[in-house]
């Protein structure tokens, strides 16, 4: 069964409120407590405690770090990263998180990604919390995140960059495709980069609508508001069951598109086959009419909201488009599985998929029917037919 770890963002995310929430669903603290040294930085300390928030007891995470460089590029990150003994998949995921930011501040302002010199998210406090908040996911062995609606503040906040709107530009970005609510009013900053990677990077859809809990904690933010809970709630829970007839799983996706008019269908059709290689749900292309005429192909992806930053970088490294669009959209898909079927002494695979009405609707593999065909002297048409058959006959 499905573990799943569900964000309920009521009051925002940061990085510290993410593994202060870890902490109350039962993480280590000695294990927190070890982080630093195996990043390299025996010197910082990890403060725990418990605090309250709005009545709430939660989980307080704070770093004691000597002086250090303000912020770091890219590259420096990933020596960080790449450096620990974290598992590869933890590796990869906090790779991402950082791309991800690095691609967000790079867009805003017109930097490639590599060359920018991450600020607030570059110190060895943002690190932490990123590195810290996967590996403690792995490590209380869960297997798919969620997320709710994120609450986002209001006001101003003081960046690096000098006084910017809440939510920030890269946040902002970051957040695309996810269900935001701005206010309450006079909170200021709720969600930072660093908890909007995190949610970029981890989550693949909003909460199921049914699930079994299993345990609950609460991370406190910095800010004591009166009257109310400063705390990212986090709930560890199983699937339930109904999550999954057999007419099928609703799910949130990403699609990703951008129109081309300057690479020949060669290059275009090895793309797309790159693409699904690499994990793309769908690869699409449809001819289109652009400026002054010109025809030109839009590529269209359909991925797991965790998976965009990647694709999106994969889309304006491999293509010659400059700008990639983002959108959310919520796919149902029917049940499915692959079975064998004998036709003529061959194995033929053959999809099925169980429909609303709980009949079962076959395709045979066509590969597997081209190849029985050319061993048999048979038309392909013949081999299809006798698969349909041999599945109607199980």
């Amino acid at each position: 069964m499905t573990r799943l770890a569900i964000l309920d963002p009521f009051s925002g995310i940061a990085g510290d409120m993410m593994l202060g929430a870890l902490l109350g669903v039962g993480l280590d603290a000695d294990w927190l407590r070890a982080l630093p040294a195996r990043l390299g930085l025996p010197e910082v300390r990890v403060d725990i405690r418990e605090v309250v928030r709005g009545d709430l007891l939660c989980w307080k995470v704070d770093f004691e770090i000597p002086p250090q460089p303000h912020g770091r590029h890219m590259s420096q990150i990933r020596a960080m990263v790449a450096a620990t003994d974290a598992p590869a998949a933890v590796k990869q995921k906090a790779d991402e998180a950082f791309w991800a930011i690095a691609s967000a501040e790079g867009e805003i302002h017109g930097k490639p990604a590599e060359k920018v010199h991450l600020h607030e998210v570059g110190a060895v406090d943002a690190i932490l919390d990123v590195i810290g908040s996967i590996w403690g996911l792995a490590e209380l062995a869960i297997d798919e995140v969620r997320c709710g609606p994120l609450r986002t503040g209001d006001g101003t906040v003081q960046a690096a960059h000098g006084l910017l709107p809440v939510p920030a530009p890269a946040t902002l970005k970051l957040l695309e495709g996810h269900v935001i609510r701005p206010g309450p009013e006079g909170a200021g900053e709720l969600v930072t980069p660093t908890g909007a990677a995190l949610v970029r990077v981890l989550s693949v859809g909003p909460p199921p609508a049914e699930y079994v809990p299993i345990a609950s904690g609460y991370g406190a933010g910095t800010k004591d508001f009166p009257g109310r809970a400063n705390a990212l709630r986090l709930i560890v829970a199983e699937a339930a069951a109904a999550l999954t007839p057999a007419s099928g799983e609703r799910e949130q996706l990403v699609v990703l598109a951008c129109d081309v008019d300057d690479m020949s269908p060669e290059y275009l059709a090895a793309f797309a086959e790159r693409a699904r290689t690499e994990g793309a749900l769908d690869v699409v292309l449809l001819a289109t009419t652009m400026k002054k005429g010109r025809q030109g192909t839009r590529i269209e992806l359909l991925v797991h909201p965790a998976d965009a930053s990647r694709f999106e970088r994969l889309l304006l490294l491999e293509t010659s488009s400059i700008g990639v669009r983002r959108a959310g959209v919520d796919r149902l898909a029917l049940a499915r599985h692959e079975r064998v079927v004998t036709v003529l002494g061959h194995s033929i695979r053959l999809k099925e998929v169980m429909l609303p009405d709980e009949t079962a609707r076959a395709k045979p593999e066509l590969d597997d029917v081209q190849a029985v065909a050319l061993a048999t002297g048979r038309r392909p048409l013949d081999i299809y037919q006798l698969a349909l058959g041999a599945s109607e006959r199980r």
